[in-house]
């Protein structure tokens, strides 16, 4: 620590600390009073610099190791460029290392969110609030004496969920995003899939965001970036902090259909016009990469980038690959450098293929353009799959809150790939009120040993997924593509015991190449896919063992009673009950 100097006229401290002036705790007041608290990481020597800012809950003066510390163990290990070149003091969860930004010239602004962290009041998480006090954050950054007036937004997960929220706002400074693995859709992304309570929500609340929660003082986390308290200075009781908190666990499980909890938090795609880039993650199952794809594809940005990749969740956002693309993406809006950005293709895809292999291939659009959309037919008399439509009616039964069944196609003859968003239409008919239903499109090989990946956060993530409850049924005709069935989730329509329903699932876009030989199965089940081949493990952030689905789970008893549940559901296929998933085929380059 050096030429550590006081402003008491801004209660704040800047230090010279390895190659950067580090402004602590400076306070940005929001237009009802309350003062957040930022960090900006910026070049010793005079100057305007862009800034680069993240927003979030996840407390900046926590180090990555602190409670992620499996998460960074694994990058570290297996990701050596990662550590590489810095000093690793300053690494924090899903926001950029400032040791390999500021000697390219940007100041990183990180802002603790109002009520964690470092900032007092009351959390209440991608709320309208939060999202006008992002917009403040970015004009104050824009007006400093050491920026040039540019804003980039850059961050993982929540950093970049709430991108798409502020952008619809307009910030005045506001200059580019990269949105990295960012979902935008409360409802359908993370609350309810298909219309089921996701326990996600709850689980990663408790473990991420209370524990990290402004007030905790001296009972919480001491941080090795600064060797003051991570949620201080004041150390409040149990009850005090609860007064500051909504319960979001509750709340999801209160609000089930797309009401105005949910619809307050919904980005106005025709508002989102600032440059963006996507960045989303195959594996990203139950959270993240429906988000980047949506927000892709109907931003009203007219500059606009989509990148797909594979992996865990925070990895490729460190790495070199994953640095090199926000610099060139950045350093082209930001600071008007000929990064080549100009160049760079609208899409660019690391295509996968079995072996945790990926070739990047770039393309035009999305979905691309030249995809063959692929039905594959259900025959419930022998559990396969047909290219043809299937004439004979037939009927299986499984158990609600079962297994449930799976259907096969015989051996591919040649290598198939398969890119893009799933579609499955069913008929379904159930013994009670209504039905869960889980799709799972799967790959086997010659020995039927099912092909997984390693997926954002599970290491045995299936190829593909999707959710329905049979009482969420009813389509937004407006919004609902063939390829994607939007649900408007906003009614209940029950089932009459023994009637036969049609259904169109939404199965969340995959990339897979598969070789000839291997076989393409769909599962439907009536609960959450469990990887047959054994554990997977858990992280020191989560509370659950990973066995298929990482920690995105579908299993609260409250929201599926057995007494309405854990019927018998029939599938009902061939004749005029046609059911079929539909993939999409990319032919072979010519």
């Amino acid at each position: 620590m050096s030429e550590a100097k006081s402003r008491p006229d801004a209660a704040y401290v800047t230090e010279i600390r390895d190659g950067m002036a580090i402004d602590w705790d400076v306070p940005i007041r929001m237009d009802d009073g309350i003062v957040l608290r930022a960090d900006v990481y910026r070049p010793i020597a005079a100057g305007r610099y862009p800034a680069i800012m993240t927003y979030g809950p996840y407390a900046k003066w926590l180090h990555f190791e602190q409670l992620y510390k499996t998460c960074w163990d694994r990058m570290a290990e297996q990701h050596p460029d990662v550590p590489a070149g810095s000093t690793n003091k300053y690494q924090a969860w899903e926001v950029v290392d400032p040791e390999k930004w500021v000697p390219d010239g940007y100041a990183c602004v990180r802002v603790d969110s109002r009520g964690c962290g470092r900032s007092p009041g009351y959390i209440e998480l991608w709320s309208p609030r939060e999202a006008q006090d992002f917009a403040i954050c970015i004009d104050w950054a824009g007006v400093q004496p050491w920026s040039n007036g540019k804003v980039g937004l850059n961050g993982i997960s929540y950093y970049a969920m709430n991108q798409w929220q502020v952008a619809c706002l307009a910030p005045k400074h506001l200059a580019a995003m990269c949105i990295w693995e960012g979902a935008a859709d409360f409802y359908r992304d993370l609350g309810h899939h298909g219309g089921i309570l996701n326990t996600f929500i709850a689980n990663w609340y408790d473990m991420q965001v209370k524990s990290v929660q402004h007030g905790l003082g001296t009972r919480g986390f001491r941080s090795p970036i600064t060797g003051d308290w991570v949620c201080g200075p004041p150390t409040l009781t149990d009850e005090e902090l609860g007064a500051n908190r909504f319960d979001f666990g509750a709340e999801a499980l209160a609000h089930d259909l797309d009401d105005e909890f949910w619809k307050c938090r919904m980005p106005d795609w025709s508002k989102v016009k600032t440059p963006l880039f996507s960045a989303g993650n195959w594996g990203g199952q139950g959270l993240h990469p429906r988000g980047n794809i949506e927000g892709f594809v109907n931003a009203a940005a007219t500059q606009k980038w989509l990148e797909m990749h594979g992996i865990e969740h925070w990895t490729h956002f460190y790495t070199d690959y994953g640095v090199r693309l926000q610099k060139k993406f950045f350093g082209h809006f930001l600071k008007g450098e000929q990064t080549g950005w100009d160049k760079q293709p609208k899409v660019y895809l690391q295509i996968r293929h079995p072996g945790e292999r990926f070739e990047p291939r770039a393309e035009n659009e999305w979905p691309l353009a030249r995809t063959q959309w692929t039905k594959l037919h259900l025959d419930a008399r022998d559990q396969s799959l047909s290219r043809e439509p299937v004439g004979a009616s037939a009927k299986l039964a499984y158990r609600g809150l079962g297994d449930g069944v799976t259907f096969l196609l015989p051996p591919l003859e040649r290598e198939t790939e398969i890119t893009g968003p799933i579609a499955a239409k069913l008929f379904v008919s159930s013994s009670t009120a209504d039905a869960d239903l889980f799709l799972i499109v799967r790959v086997f090989d010659q020995n039927m040993r099912e092909v997984v990946f390693q997926g954002a956060l599970d290491p045995h993530t299936p190829i593909a997924q999707g959710w329905l409850r049979a009482s969420h049924r009813k389509l937004d005709a407006n919004r609902s593509l063939p390829y994607r069935p939007y649900h408007t989730h906003d009614e209940r329509q029950p089932l009459k015991p023994g009637e036969i329903y049609e259904l169109d699932v939404e199965i969340w876009p995959t990339c897979i190449v598969i070789p000839a030989g291997y076989r393409i199965a769909l599962t439907v089940r009536g609960r959450d896919y469990v990887y047959p081949g054994g554990s997977g493990g858990k992280l020191s952030n989560m509370k659950n063992e990973f066995t298929g689905v990482g920690p995105f789970l579908h299993n609260d008893a409250r929201d599926r009673p057995p007494a309405v549940f854990d019927g018998e559901v029939t599938l009902h296929t061939g004749g005029r009950h046609d059911a079929w998933v539909m993939l999409p085929v990319i032919p072979p380059a010519r």
